[in-house]
C-alpha cells in the first residue's frame, strides 16, 4: 500500500498524531484519532478516509478498507495514490472489473508516473478488454521505451484483438530487450502461428529448447505444435524430451501414456501411466488410460488389480464406476456393467462411457434403447472440433471423382510400362469395416508361413508419394519400381518378413486402392471378407472407431450407406477393369464352420493346411494389441450371435435399405 499524499495533509494536529500512532505500531489508537475526527468533522475526509483505508488492510479488514477508499476516492477522483490503494484492496478480493473503472483511460493520462497505466493494462489484459490493455501499454513504453514486460504484454495484447504482425513487433522488440525471457519466445511462436508461418513457429521453438536447456515448458509446447500439425512421431519426441527436462510432472507422464497408446506402443504407455499413478496416486486419468489400453490389448485380467490400486489411492467413485463397468462388459455382466456406469459422471470419458453404456444395453436385448444410445453416443463424435462430419464428406466427395474417373477411356491414357517382378507381390485381405477381417487375419497369422501387417501405412505412404489416383496412368517402369521399393522399405521399417513367408497386407478400405495395387503389384491377390451389408453397417454405426476422415463417415447411418455405396461402386469398377485375382471369404459361413470356408483360402494362397490356424484364440492372445475395433471380439470363441443382429434394428436401418439393397442381391443375400 501506498503512503498518503501530501496533499492529504490538512488538518496536521489530528492527522500527525494518527499518521505518528500508525508509525509506532500503534494502530489501534490511530484508527481511533482518525475515526473521531471523521465523525468531530474535522480536516480533510478525503485524507482520513484514505488514512483509514491503509489501516484496515493492514489489519485484514478488506470489506472496511475498500469502504474507506471508495469514500476518499469519491472526495477525489484524480488522487492518484488512493486510487491505486483502492485498485490493490479491490485486485485482493478478486474484484477486476471495478478495479478497472477505478483506474479509468482519463485517470492514466494525467499520471506521470505510469503506476494507473500499469494497472489498467493489466487488469484489462485479464478481463480480456484488449484495446484498453494495448493503449495502456502504448503509453508505457513510449515513455519506457526498455521496458521488457510491457513490451511483452503489449505483445499478447495484440494478439488478443487478432492484430498477430503487430503483436510479433511488440513480441521480437521485448526479446531484444532481453533474450532469456523464455515465455516471450513461446508468446512470439504464438503469433507466428496465428500467421501461418509455421515453419518459423517450429524453428523458433527449435532453437529456444536448444538456448534453454532447463526449460520443459518449451519442448512442451513444441510437443503442442506438432500434435496441431498432426505430426504424432515428432509430437511424441517433443513430449520425451519435455519428461527428460522435468521427470516429476505427473501430467507430461499422464500425456506420455496418450501418446504412447496411440501409436500402439502399449509397452511404454503401460509405463508412462503407472508413473503418473505414481506420481500423482489419485490421477483419474492415468488409470482410465490404462484400463483402455488394457482392453484393446486384451488383459481384462489386469482390471481387478487396477480397481484394488485406484480404491487403496482413494480414486473417487465416478471413475472407479467407469473401471467396474469395463470388468463387468468384459465379464459378461451386462446388468452390473450397466449399475456400475450409473455412477460415472457426464465429465467422465463422455464419449466412450455412452458407447459402454449403449454396447451393455444391446446385449442384453434392449435393441431400441440400444440404438438411442448409440446415436447419443454418435452425436458427441459429431461435436468433435476435428470436424468428423466435413471430413467424411469430403472422403465421399473424393470417392465420387474417382469413381468418374474410373473409365475404360482413362485406362488407355495409361503408359504400357509394367511392374518388374523382383520379389512376390504382397497379398491384400480388404472388406469393408467390420466384415470379419480382423478374425480373418488372426486366423491367417496362425499360419508360421504367413506375415500379416494389420492396417499399416505402407500402401497409403507410396499412394501419396505417387500423388494419388490421377498419377498412375503417367508412371512408366522406373516409377513403378521405386513405388515398389519404397512400399518394402515401408513394411522392413514395422517388422522383418522371412523371405519365404507370404506377406498379407489387411486394411478393410483397400477396396478403394484396387489401381494403385493393380498398378504396383499385377500379380498380387485379394482376399475379400464378405458379410451381409446390413449387419456391416449397423456394426459399422455401433463401433467407437478413431474418428479418421473414413471412420467418420459412421457417425450417422445415411453417410454410412453412402459410403458402403460408393466403395462397393469403386471395388466393382475397378474389378471390370482390371485382371483381379479375388477370393471371397464370407464371414456367415466362416461362424458357421471355420474350416470348411478357411480351408480354400489356404488353397488360393498356396499354403499348406495347418490345424494350429483353427486355434484363433491362442493366436489373438499372442498378438498383443489389436488395433481394429475387433479387439474383444477376436479373442472369444467364434460366435453367432452378430450375424442377422441386423434384424432386430430393421425399423432403424430402414431408411437406408435402398442405397444397400444392389449389394444385399448381388452378393447373394436378402432382406
Amino acid at each position: 500500500m501506498a503512503g498518503l499524499s501530501s496533499d492529504m495533509i490538512d488538518d496536521r494536529d489530528m492527522l500527525d498524531q494518527a499518521v505518528q500512532a500508525a508509525s509506532q505500531g500503534d494502530f489501534a489508537r490511530a484508527r481511533t484519532v482518525a475515526e473521531e475526527a471523521l465523525e468531530d468533522g474535522r480536516g480533510d475526509p478525503a485524507a482520513f478516509h484514505g488514512f483509514l483505508g491503509m489501516i484496515c488492510a493492514r489489519s485484514g479488514e478488506l470489506a472496511a478498507a475498500t469502504q474507506h477508499l471508495e469514500q476518499a476516492h469519491a472526495l477525489r477522483p484524480q488522487d492518484i495514490t488512493i486510487a491505486c490503494n483502492l485498485v490493490s484492496i479491490l485486485m485482493d478480493q478478486k474484484r477486476e472489473a471495478d478495479a478497472l473503472e477505478v483506474v479509468s483511460a482519463d485517470l492514466m493520462r494525467r499520471d506521470e508516473s505510469l503506476r494507473v497505466a500499469r494497472f489498467r493494462g493489466f487488469l484489462a489484459q485479464n478481463l480480456e478488454e484488449f484495446s484498453a490493455a494495448v493503449e495502456a501499454y502504448e503509453l508505457i513504453v513510449a515513455q519506457q521505451p526498455g521496458d521488457f514486460e510491457c513490451w511483452n504484454n503489449l505483445g499478447n495484447a495484440r494478439a488478443g484483438l487478432g492484430e498477430h504482425e503487430k503483436a510479433e513487433t511488440a513480441l521480437r522488440r521485448a526479446i531484444a530487450i532481453d533474450p532469456g525471457a523464455a515465455p516471450a519466445r513461446l508468446n512470439l511462436v504464438s503469433a507466428l502461428e496465428a500467421l501461418d508461418r509455421f515453419e518459423e513457429a517450429e524453428a523458433e521453438l527449435v532453437r529456444a529448447i536448444d538456448e534453454f536447456p532447463d526449460e520443459s515448458q518449451l519442448p512442451y509446447r513444441l510437443y503442442i505444435f506438432y500434435k496441431a500439425q498432426l505430426k504424432q512421431e515428432e509430437a511424441l519426441s517433443a513430449l520425451l524430451k519435455a519428461s527428460e527436462r522435468d521427470p516429476d510432472s505427473g501430467d507430461i507422464w499422464l500425456k506420455l501414456g496418450i501418446e504412447h497408446g496411440v501409436l500402439r506402443q502399449i509397452g511404454e504407455a503401460e509405463r508412462a501411466y503407472r508413473r503418473a499413478i505414481e506420481l500423482e496416486p489419485d490421477a483419474v486419468d492415468a488409470y482410465l488410460g490404462l484400463a483402455i489400453q488394457y482392453e484393446h490389448s486384451n488383459r481384462e485380467e489386469e482390471l481387478a488389480p487396477l480397481i484394488a490400486l485406484a480404491e487403496a489411492n482413494g480414486v473417487d467413485d465416478g471413475a472407479l464406476g467407469f473401471l467396474r463397468a469395463l470388468e463387468h462388459r468384459r465379464a459378461g455382466q451386462f446388468a452390473k456393467g450397466l449399475e456400475a456406469l450409473s455412477k460415472v459422471p457426464a465429465e467422465i470419458e463422455t464419449e466412450r462411457s455412452a458407447h459402454i453404456r449403449a454396447t451393455l444395453l444391446d446385449r442384453l436385448g434392449r435393441s431400441q434403447e440400444a440404438f438411442a444410445a448409440f446415436e447419443e453416443a454418435a452425436r458427441l463424435h459429431e461435436d468433435n472440433p476435428t470436424e468428423p462430419l466435413r471430413r467424411a464428406a469430403e472422403l465421399r466427395h473424393e470417392l465420387s471423382a474417382e469413381l468418374d474417373l474410373l473409365t475404360p477411356e482413362w485406362i488407355s491414357t495409361w503408359s504400357p510400362d509394367k511392374a518388374v517382378a523382383d520379389r512376390p507381390d504382397p497379398i491384400f485381405l480388404v472388406g469393408f469395416p467390420r466384415s470379419g477381417t480382423t478374425l480373418l487375419d488372426t486366423i491367417l497369422m496362425g499360419h508360421p508361413d504367413a506375415t500379416v501387417l494389420e492396417e499399416q501405412p505402407p500402401l497409403n505412404i507410396v499412394d501419396e508419394t505417387i500423388g494419388g489416383l490421377t498419377r498412375l496412368p503417367a508412371l512408366e517402369t522406373e516409377d513403378i519400381a521405386r513405388a515398389r521399393r519404397k512400399y518394402f522399405a515401408e513394411v522392413e521399417r514395422i517388422g522383418d518378413v522371412p523371405a519365404s513367408n507370404l506377406l498379407i497386407d489387411k486394411s478393410p478400405l483397400f477396396l478403394q486402392k484396387v489401381p494403385l495395387i493393380q498398378r504396383l503389384f499385377p500379380d498380387a491377390r485379394l482376399i475379400l471378407a464378405m458379410r451381409h451389408p446390413c449387419d456391416v453397417l449397423l456394426s459399422c454405426f455401433m463401433s467407437n472407431f478413431r474418428l479418421n476422415s473414413a471412420m467418420s463417415n459412421f457417425l450417422r447411418l445415411e453417410d454410412a450407406a453412402q459410403f458402403y455405396d460408393l466403395t462397393f461402386r469403386h471395388w466393382q469398377r475397378s474389378c471390370e477393369l482390371f485382371p483381379t485375382n479375388v477370393h471371397v471369404v464370407k464371414y456367415e459361413n466362416l461362424v458357421e464352420d471355420v474350416e470348411a470356408e478357411v480351408r480354400p483360402l489356404f488353397d488360393f494362397l498356396g499354403l499348406e493346411w495347418r490345424d494350429q490356424v483353427l486355434d484363433h484364440q491362442r493366436t489373438a492372445k499372442a498378438r498383443g494389441l489389436i488395433t481394429t475395433a475387433s479387439y474383444s471380439q477376436v479373442t472369444e470363441p467364434i460366435y453367432k450371435r452378430a450375424s442377422g443382429r441386423w434384424t432386430r434394428y430393421r425399423e432403424n436401418l430402414e431408411p437406408v435399405l435402398p442405397v444397400l439393397e444392389p449389394w444385399v442381391r448381388r452378393y447373394g443375400y436378402s432382406l
